[in-house]
């Protein structure tokens, strides 16, 4: 019989070690949980929308921004979107600086499972359709 071995937070490399070792297939999980790195700013705000149990849409508010200033690019189970700011110093002074206009990129992780769809921007507003892939033996069939 095996021992049980107790845990804490002070021997964590520890366990996780054993993890790593016993949990085939679960490396790409463990980095993608422990290894992130902190989201420093909420800039540019956003919002998730859940529509239907297949489908959501990420709306992200980008004021001042051109198209040609954005990038939206899927890689490596990461949805990104960057913009590319140039600072204008012919504007003259502000007097109050309250619209964000900087350079910024976002990160998102994207599940196996979705998928992008169409992506738009329309007046300020970045649109990204997310599409949650259904398999067919899971999709709803009409019997009666």
């Amino acid at each position: 019989m095996g021992t049980l071995a107790q845990y804490h937070t002070s021997n964590l490399p520890e366990l996780m070690k054993v993890i790593r070792q016993n949990g085939i297939g679960m490396d790409d999980y463990l980095d993608r949980f422990f290894n992130e790195s902190p989201q420093t700013s909420n800039y540019p705000p956003y919002n998730l929308i859940q529509l239907n149990n297949h489908e959501s849409k990420l709306e992200i508010a980008l004021a001042g921004f051109k198209k040609d200033e954005l990038q939206v690019f899927t890689e490596f189970g990461k949805l990104y979107v960057k913009g590319s700011k140039e600072e204008s110093e012919d504007i003259g002074e502000f007097i109050h600086k309250g619209l964000a206009q900087r350079s910024f990129e976002r990160v998102w992780t994207v599940t196996d499972d979705t998928e992008i769809g169409s992506v738009e921007f329309v007046d300020g507003l970045l649109t990204v359709e997310l599409k949650k892939i259904v398999p067919d033996h899971h999709a709803r069939k009409k019997y009666l």
